[in-house]
């Protein structure tokens, strides 16, 4: 379904069988809060505006981003809004030291609980569309965590439930507890192992979407690899200068259409199925309205096989997270 906007077509789409209907693209606030690198907490309100402006209704957060400081900027932006105008996904169950750093995760039913009181609180709302565990609690079942989003779905506080970075048997686990939206993965031109390892089969035979993160490869398509990027592999030595020529080559195939790289990106994730929506992590006014902007291409069978030839040249190097933070992906067992 496309809506006129008026500046673009902005396309929505429907999160699994039952869930709530959204933009594609989708707006991750992550970036809002310092992930990678020093903002302002103006700059981001006005980017959530922005996106909002231009017809946009998806805003990814988690209770962890920050430390709680991305919920509580984007219950500031959202103060003089309409609730209607927006479809609030959240994620829950890291659980940070004083510094910042991962201790783990907590998919504990209590922890469900608490979670969400304190997400209402700084979102500044009374229920959120879609909520869902960050990562998979290796100490808790999955039909614990989501049973007990279940019973706050139940009670008008969560409107749908999703996933995020777990496995074809995982996903299959929850289903049967309860309707799921969407699971909330990396992928991209560079990260498609979802592809091959059964997770997209699974959701797509359980009616389940996904909201793909990672779009522009944190920030390789955007021409960015410095500041906290550093800590992934795929931006070390050899890894990056490999990566690289990979990135060259797609965007030489944008240069020959008249688009940005990351409109090409953006615009090939979504172009995979009416049930994927890309999710691209944005904090600026500039960078939202870049990623709008994607929009407005359509990419032909000939783009998708200039893209397909691109690939099949050569692969992505190096993991997507350090091996720590690898392990705590269920996804990738």
């Amino acid at each position: 379904m496309t809506i006129e906007n008026n500046t673009q077509t902005i396309d929505h789409r429907q999160l699994g069988t039952a869930g709530p209907i959204v933009t594609s693209p989708g707006l991750g606030a992550m970036s809002m809060s310092g992930a990678y690198g020093p903002t302002s907490d103006a700059e981001g309100i006005s980017a959530i505006h922005s996106y909002l402006d231009d017809g946009g209704n998806l805003i990814d957060t988690g209770d962890f981003y920050g430390a709680g400081h991305n919920e509580m900027l984007i219950g500031r932006a959202l103060a003089e809004r309409s609730r209607d105008e927006v479809v609030l996904s959240v994620k829950f169950g890291a659980v940070l030291a004083p510094d910042g750093s991962f201790i783990g995760f907590d998919g504990s039913p209590d922890a469900v609980r608490n979670s969400l009181s304190y997400s209402l609180r700084r979102l500044g709302t009374d229920h959120v569309d879609i909520y869902r565990p960050a990562r998979l609690d290796p100490n808790v079942p999955i039909e614990e965590t989501v049973g007990t989003i279940a019973e706050l779905v139940e009670a008008g506080y969560v409107r749908s439930i999703g996933l995020s970075e777990v496995g074809a048997e995982t996903i299959r686990r929850a289903a049967a507890v309860a309707p799921i939206s969407d699971l909330q993965i990396e992928y991209s031109l560079l990260t498609r192992s979802i592809e091959s390892n059964g997770i997209l089969a699974a959701c797509r035979d359980l009616g389940i979407s996904i909201t793909a993160y990672g779009a522009l490869a944190k920030g390789l398509f955007a021409g960015k690899t410095g500041g906290n990027r550093a800590m992934f592999p795929r931006f070390q030595g050899e890894n990056l200068a490999h990566n690289e020529s990979i990135v060259s080559a797609l965007g030489r195939v944008a240069s020959a259409k008249g688009i940005t790289l990351p409109q090409l990106a953006i615009a090939w994730v979504a172009a995979q199925g009416e049930d994927i929506v890309p999710v691209v992590g944005s904090r600026t006014v500039d960078q939202v309205r870049a990623t709008m902007s994607s929009t407005e291409v359509a990419l032909s069978s000939d783009d998708l096989a200039a893209i397909n030839d691109v690939l099949a040249d050569s692969e992505v190097r190096g993991d997507r997270y350090p091996s720590a933070l690898m392990a705590q992906l269920d996804s990738e067992r």
